[in-house]
């Protein structure tokens, strides 16, 4: 099965085709790297359609030979989760094509390679804030061990410790740069921070991510396709506080 896969939820936009299990070919942007630490920002909605054609090329086939269609759907920049979510449903109208949604922190959780133990995806909220995950690494498989949520990352640092793990915890995504010198004050856990430029990008992580559910779930529902955003989006906030006011 074929499978376009994309992200734009993060500050670094992503796209992959996979084949049977396979990634055949990936790109992102900026390219400064997949960590998206150089502060570098590029305008999703002007870059993710060249990229896409850019990577379908790579891959040696069209959007027409595409069998499923994938996308990160939250949590993340609501701009770009909304940039996302409306160019695949755009695709997926325009070639008949089936697209389902996978959590961001789930993709990025999948990205790590070469590491067993307690995988800690984690996004910067702003705010003082974190969007955060758990998922263990045993061999190729993932599992979740918590829901996605948005809290301080002191709150979630206590959230591990109630694990009673002792087992390393790997922190991934750019919330750990946002947040290190509180994650580096955690002496008591066995913590450890990823090298994601050596990783696939995210979009390879959704594209591989989405095989299970296109085979289960073969008729996918675009109306089924929505954001997560966990947090309310800050204009709806200032309009509900104008409107109370």
């Amino acid at each position: 099965m074929r499978i376009l896969g994309l992200d734009t939820s993060i500050s670094v936009a992503s796209v992959a085709v996979s084949e049977d299990s396979r990634i055949v070919a990936e790109d992102f942007y900026p390219r400064q790297g997949l960590a998206g630490r150089s502060g570098a920002k590029s305008n999703h909605a002007e870059i993710i359609l060249p990229l896409i054609d850019s990577v379908l090329q790579r891959a040696g086939t069209g959007l027409s030979d595409v069998e499923g269609l994938a996308v990160s759907i939250g949590p993340g920049s609501f701009t770009g989760v909304r940039i996302g979510l409306s160019t695949v449903k755009g695709l997926a109208y325009g070639a008949d094509v089936p697209a389902v949604g996978i959590s961001t922190l789930q993709a990025i959780a999948a990205r790590v390679v070469g590491f067993q133990g307690i995988v800690c995806p984690i996004l910067d909220a702003r705010k003082c804030e974190v969007y955060a995950g758990v998922f263990r690494k045993q061999g190729n498989q993932l599992e979740r061990l918590t829901e996605d949520g948005l809290m301080p990352i002191l709150s979630f640092l206590e959230e591990l410790r109630g694990l009673e793990n002792t087992a390393p915890y790997l922190f991934i995504g750019d919330g750990v740069d946002a947040c290190r010198p509180v994650i580096q004050q955690a002496a008591d856990l066995q913590i450890c921070i990823a090298n994601e430029d050596a990783m696939p990008t995210v979009a390879a992580s959704v594209a591989l991510l989405s095989e299970r559910q296109f085979v289960n779930h073969r008729e996918a529902q675009l109306g089924d396709l929505v954001p997560v955003y966990l947090r309310r989006p800050e204009c709806e906030s200032r309009m509900n506080q104008s409107v109370s006011s």
